[in-house]
């Protein structure tokens, strides 16, 4: 079956130039041109894709983000006008994959959606339905609670599981310390952001003893990625 995208963009030439070329690349493409209609049609739709202008009418593109992460995983790419955006949307804070500037090559925003749907490729379920996680050369079994690197098997604690998966599960996305700790500590309790840095680095050791600890990279002043 051919990859859903939607592209929620109120620029309609805008957005029919994305419909031709990632339909060019077998991609099967939607459009929205109202904010106010997206988070409702990727519910009803369900896209392997979200395309999402920054600004549009009645209802912007961050806040339609933010939404989204409340129910799905979807990988979503920003497109953005708007330079004093960019910080914001690096930041990660709003949930989003990637973002493109406007103006863009077609050709370049298709690449980026073909980059990031591999990065963000999650094992399908076994006949067992076990629920698998796969980046580079981790793998994580949510379902048994256990973690291969390199093919190694490698015992994490609960934090440690729980934190590298949310790290795999959207590589190259700057995770900061307090969204981290959110994952993390699932009964509320209030830790500091150096309990969430001694975690990291425990982390780190165990990739480094199976040859990987170049995949964890600290972002100063900002958090954590797996890249």
């Amino acid at each position: 079956m051919a990859t859903k995208v939607l592209v929620v963009e109120d620029e309609v030439k805008i957005a029919q130039i994305l419909v031709d070329f990632l339909a060019l690349d077998g991609f099967e493409v939607t459009t929205i041109h109202d904010g106010a209609d997206a988070v409702l049609q990727i519910k009803n739709q369900q896209p392997d894709f979200v395309i999402l202008d920054l600004m549009l009418p009645n209802k912007d593109g961050l806040t339609i983000c933010k939404e989204v992460r409340q129910f799905s995983n979807v990988p979503i790419l920003m497109l953005t006008a708007r330079v004093d955006e960019i910080d914001r949307l690096m930041g990660l804070e709003f949930g989003a994959d990637d973002y493109v500037c406007k103006p863009f090559l077609p050709r370049e925003v298709v690449a980026r959606v073909k980059t990031i749907l591999r990065r963000t490729a999650v094992i399908p379920a076994t006949a067992n339905d076990e629920e698998v996680t796969k980046y580079k050369v981790i793998l994580l079994n949510l379902s048994r609670f256990q973690c291969q690197i390199a093919g190694v098997e490698v015992e994490l604690t609960p934090v440690e599981f729980r934190l590298l998966n949310t790290l795999i599960t959207r590589p190259g996305i700057v995770h900061s310390r307090d969204s981290l700790m959110q994952v993390c500590y699932l009964d509320d309790r209030i830790v500091s952001a150096r309990t969430i840095d001694s975690h990291i680095k425990n982390l780190r050791n165990k990739l480094s003893q199976q040859g990987q600890e170049a995949l964890l990279h600290s972002i100063y002043g900002i958090g954590y990625k797996i890249e």
